[in-house]
């Protein structure tokens, strides 16, 4: 059976929460050893988060999987000493502490190239290394925030919504730094020489609000919340509510689509509301839809649109997408050991996705780690006495 595309590729991971671990996630998924180091006092707190007493929290389980795991006292000498060595063959070190945290340890990006040249080394924060907010604490909703899309969220003279996706920590903390990591190991692969990957969470979510770009580099501002392109001005992009409280998902920006929902909906005078041909105006066209959609159930509405070639999907509750046709045909959802769980977003030729470890308990893997490193069993035993691990 071929090697999993990351095989072979060592990772010492020393985030926690949500946007390191994720990043880490895809790249264990991939085949990496991805070696979650936790402190020996709370450790990832995520590991508790919301749970119920005595259990790990659902969300630690799904990020967490394939990995393995130890503890480390980083702010002992010796503790450092082991990292270091651990470093010497590694390939990568993923890190989320605040700036200058990790170089105060003795464990910064230029400590590890000192001793192996060929490392990766990637930084997550919430502003990045450098700038005037480089020290403030934040999370996901302040990173939104300051990047212009909380702004954008929401309806037509309402509040911002928060969303319940973490933008900024999964797109800023989790899919950009495995980009900026899977660049520099393919570089360093070719040159011998790593890189510093110095990621800001608030910078994913900024470079990414491309329609509010658009906008301004159009106008000279925003549109207001509610009223862009894709945001709810549309009759054609928009989500509608039902008789039954449901919703349907209306996506016809095209004129084909959006005239094959008009001959649905049985309201051809409709088709001139839309933004390519339009004759009348938008929030006439939104409100007369609106009316139509809300006179049957979403049932009615599914069963109208099916086979209809227009872009017009129901809205979802999380745990019925997990039964839909095409969640299941793609093998999305699993419940490994009980812990339901996604699968990986993306399918690759000669690999086939499996859990080959569930999440670790905290230090799951330490003596093993360490025996793998050079250490005997009395060097473990005087670390374990002296609380490094």
């Amino acid at each position: 059976m071929r090697p999993k595309p990351l095989s072979g590729i060592r990772i010492l991971d020393l985030t926690r929460l949500l946007p390191g671990p994720v990043c880490t996630l895809h790249l264990a998924d991939l085949g990496a050893d991805v070696i979650k180091i936790e402190d020996t006092g709370a450790g990832d707190y995520a590991r508790t988060l919301g749970a119920e007493p005595g259990k790990t929290a659902p969300v630690f389980s799904a990020i967490n999987r394939n990995k393995r795991a130890m503890r480390l006292d980083l702010k002992q000498r010796e503790g450092v000493e082991v990292f270091m060595k651990l470093v010497r063959d590694a390939d990568a070190v993923v890190e989320g502490f605040r700036p200058g945290v990790v170089d105060r340890l003795g464990i910064g990006y230029v400590a590890c190239n000192a001793i192996n040249p060929r490392i990766v080394y990637c930084a997550i924060s919430g502003y990045g290394q450098t700038g005037p907010y480089r020290d403030i604490a934040g999370h996901d909703v302040n990173y939104c925030g300051y990047a212009g899309l909380v702004d954008q969220i929401g309806i037509a003279d309402a509040d911002p919504a928060i969303p319940n996706l973490q933008i900024a920590d999964i797109l800023g903390g989790a899919v950009v730094p495995a980009m900026g990591i899977l660049a520099a190991l393919l570089d360093a692969q070719r040159s011998g020489k790593g890189r510093y990957v110095d990621v800001a969470m608030t910078e994913g979510v900024l470079v990414h609000n491309l329609q509010a770009l658009a906008a301004v580099a159009s106008t000279g501002k925003t549109h207001p919340r509610g009223e862009d392109f894709l945001s709810g001005r549309e009759p054609c992009y928009s989500v509608y509510r039902t008789a039954d409280g449901r919703h349907m998902a209306v996506g016809a920006l095209e004129w084909k689509f959006w005239e094959r929902v008009c001959d649905v909906l049985g309201r051809p005078d409709l088709k001139a509301s839309h933004w390519e041909k339009r004759t009348r105006d938008a929030k006439w066209g939104k409100e007369q839809t609106a009316a139509i959609f809300a006179s049957k159930s979403q049932a009615h509405w599914i069963e109208k649109f099916s086979g209809v070639d227009c872009c017009v999907t129901p809205v979802l509750s999380l745990e019925e997408s997990f039964s839909d046709p095409q969640v299941v045909a793609r093998e999305m959802v699993s419940r490994d050991n009980g812990a339901l769980q996604f699968a990986p977003p993306l399918k690759m030729s000669d690999y086939t996705f499996e859990v080959e470890r569930p999440a670790p308990d905290a230090g799951q893997h330490t003596e093993e780690i360490l025996r793998e490193a050079g250490y005997a069993s009395a060097d473990i035993d005087m670390f374990r006495a002296s609380r490094v691990i």
